[in-house]
């Protein structure tokens, strides 16, 4: 059994999916036009109408499959959701007099939907239409100062609408509806890591068969606990290949090697730091370093594939963040491209293996500890697989990678030593290619600007910057530009996501 979310193009989709899971329930995401057929494979409980960009009343907004509303089980609006909703059974959406975006508190609510909830409701609202006469047979169970039809609900049809977004942490009981949503369906609370480990092993083993694997490794979570999961599921068949790139952190290659041997992976190291380097001299576009490094891991992994091969798949850690923003979504803008998903080349020689593509960060690290990951990798930071290519903006050359690796160690070292590191979801520098003057000693300088950043998320698709203390942040700065003499001027950049995305480039 399963809850179906309909895509219609929202930037929320993916963590409606999230929180269901984190509830214990099973949910898939599909085309907000997915044939009834489809929808039916997946043997649904109950169906959810995303939010979405467009407004019903245009001449070519999304709409569901024909026979999908008639389908006897409980159908949750969100947004966009709710005014198809309303608007199907026969009420009117228009636009809105004052368009709601931000935080609101609910004047008023109740219903199936708010059982059990008590106190203030705070509602994230992201609209500009509104539903401003209701259907036959429907109610309004909620309403905000500027939005007099805010939850609607049919306990006869199980029909409910939300115009807010309970999938986000800005509406903090949120949850507590969507689990009351799930109680309706009667859907079974079941989906657990263990769950997921039976899952993805059987389906592995039915993709596989008794082919082989190579595993490109990085010594990250997503790589390293796929390379355990793989192994249980076609033991000596995975050979894990780690390629050392030249763009990784300081002391980075000897951390992996210490970390992974040790748990029984087969590892081999490969040095194309030659190779990597001179395909990427001269190259400042963000984009074209991303596919350059696509094309060139492919390379190094053919070569391997003939020394140790021949392997049939090539497997990946890639997550659902890195697959939306590579516009692997429906209705996704193309954000950046990510090497395992927008960098591939065409004539691409293995057939791909992505077990962990429709998952989240946090359920990759509760499936880490299943397997037994030390901690020490399992709660380890992202790290991109293009490393510190974009981690320096513009062209990369020797003296700037070992500038960057040295600020970086500084950064992420003192972030443990300060026991600020596990507050932090991410924590990275950047190289920028500015230059200013500055004053050391009684010289001038003219020297390059690093930036500073740290973020706070539960999901990686949004993220608030860490606020790390100012102390802090000026031990980091007196202790780069004085053991970095490239650096004269530190900046902490504080911007979320969005505006901005966690990485620079």
């Amino acid at each position: 059994m399963s809850v179906v979310i309909l895509d219609f193009g929202s930037q929320y989709t993916r963590l409606i999916a999230r929180r269901m899971r984190e509830l214990g329930a099973y949910s898939v995401i599909l085309p907000g036009n997915a044939p009834l057929e489809r929808i039916l494979q997946e043997k649904p409980v109950g169906v959810v109408l995303s939010g979405g960009p467009s407004s019903v009343y245009d001449e070519n907004a999304p709409r569901p499959a024909p026979g999908v509303l008639d389908l006897d089980m409980p159908v949750l609006g969100i947004c966009y959701g709710m005014q198809f909703l309303a608007q199907q059974a026969g009420g009117d959406v228009k636009r809105a007099g004052k368009r709601e975006y931000g935080k609101a508190d609910l004047t008023r609510y109740g219903g199936q939907l708010f059982e059990g909830i008590q106190g203030e409701f705070v509602a994230w609202m992201s609209h500009s239409d509104s539903v401003t006469r209701l259907p036959e047979g429907y109610e309004v169970v909620a309403e905000t100062e500027d939005t007099p039809v805010t939850a609607i609900e049919n306990t006869v049809t199980r029909r409910y609408g939300v115009q807010f977004h309970p999938e986000v942490v800005h509406t903090p009981k949120g949850t507590q509806l969507l689990l009351n949503y799930l109680k309706v369906c009667g859907a079974a609370l079941d989906w657990t890591a263990e769950h997921i480990v039976d899952e993805l092993i059987t389906d592995v083993q039915a993709q596989v068969g008794d082919g082989r694997v190579l595993l490109a490794i990085s010594g990250g979570v997503d790589s390293s606990t796929l390379g355990l999961l793989l192994a249980r599921a076609i033991g000596d068949r995975l050979t894990a290949v780690f390629i050392d790139h030249g763009l990784l952190r300081l002391g980075e290659r000897e951390q992996v090697e210490a970390a992974l041997k040790p748990l029984g992976v087969h590892l081999v190291t490969v040095d194309a730091r030659e190779q990597f380097l001179g395909a990427l001299d001269g190259v400042s576009d963000p984009e074209a370093k991303r596919k350059i490094i696509g094309r060139e891991f492919i390379r190094a992994f053919e070569k391997e594939a003939r020394e140790y091969g021949p392997f049939d798949f090539l497997a990946q850690g890639t997550l659902y963040p890195d697959v939306i923003e590579s516009s692997g979504g429906e209705g996704a803008a193309n954000i950046k491209s990510h090497h395992n998903v927008g960098g591939l080349p065409d004539d691409l020689a293995f057939k791909l293996v992505e077990p962990f593509r429709t998952l989240f960060k946090d359920e990759v690290r509760q499936i880490a500890g299943l397997l037994g990951l030390p901690d020490h990798i399992r709660m380890r930071h992202p790290f991109p697989g293009p490393g510190l290519a974009i981690r320096i903006l513009g062209a990369i050359t020797p003296d700037k990678l070992d500038i960057l690796k040295r600020v970086d160690d500084i950064f992420i070292s003192g972030l443990r030593e300060f026991g600020l590191y596990d507050s932090c979801s991410q924590a990275l520098a950047v190289l920028t290619p500015i230059q200013s003057v500055g004053v050391m000693g009684d010289e001038r300088t003219y020297s390059y600007t690093c930036a500073l950043r740290a973020v706070a998320t539960d999901d990686f698709m949004t993220a608030e910057w860490a606020r790390l203390p100012y102390d802090f942040l000026a031990t980091m700065s007196n202790r780069i530009v004085n053991q970095v003499h490239e650096i004269n001027r530190v900046v902490y950049d504080i911007t979320g996501k969005p505006p901005a995305t966690i990485e620079w480039e």
